[in-house]
């Protein structure tokens, strides 16, 4: 018996064929996936790259240990319609992200050369905060995530977080008025 599957193993390998038969999705399962993802309102453009994250998952699931799901076909429809929610969340994160930085570059009634001068300002002052509260800072401000996420994220209490984004804004705001720019 042990000497069979040795020599299916070497004829796949010289034949190419042993990584084809290692994906966990089949033709089928895969234009299943493809559809799902479309339908969801994924651009064509990412649907290889949704492919690959359900195939992942699959993968990451056979890895653990974890038994293969029931119906492949099924499981991979559920996570890639997951996917598509998944990319849709980002593209209005990226959005109010998009909007936010445009309100910062012009401010409503403030000249070109004073945001420069504020945009300046709070660039220096970020660079003076300590590692841990400028990442929290940026996270939260220009990344535009809740405070339960950058928790998750970075993996502290979310009480830390609110503790490090206090003290880099009071640091932010002293600097800022200490340069008399606000």
């Amino acid at each position: 018996m042990l000497r069979g599957e040795t020599r299916r193993d070497q004829r796949a390998t010289v034949t190419g064929r042993d990584r084809a038969d290692d994906d966990p999705l089949d033709a089928a399962q895969e234009r299943r996936v493809r559809a799902v993802l479309a339908l969801g309102g994924v651009p064509q453009s990412d649907l290889p790259d949704g492919v690959q994250q359900v195939r992942l998952r699959l993968l990451e699931r056979a890895a653990s240990g974890l038994p293969a799901p029931r119906d492949v076909s099924a499981w991979a429809a559920v996570v890639a319609s997951n996917l598509a929610m998944d990319w849709h969340r980002a593209k209005r994160r990226r959005e109010r992200l998009g909007e936010r930085l445009s309100a910062l570059r012009q401010p409503v009634g403030s000249s070109g050369e004073e945001s420069s001068l504020l945009s300046l300002a709070v660039a220096r002052g970020l660079d003076g905060l300590p590692a841990a509260q400028r990442q929290v800072v940026v996270l939260r401000f220009f990344a535009d995530l809740p405070v339960r996420d950058i928790a998750e994220a970075l993996g502290i209490p979310e009480g830390t977080v609110k503790s490090r984004l206090h003290t880099a804004v009071r640091a932010l705001r002293a600097r800022l008025h200490e340069d008399e720019v606000v």
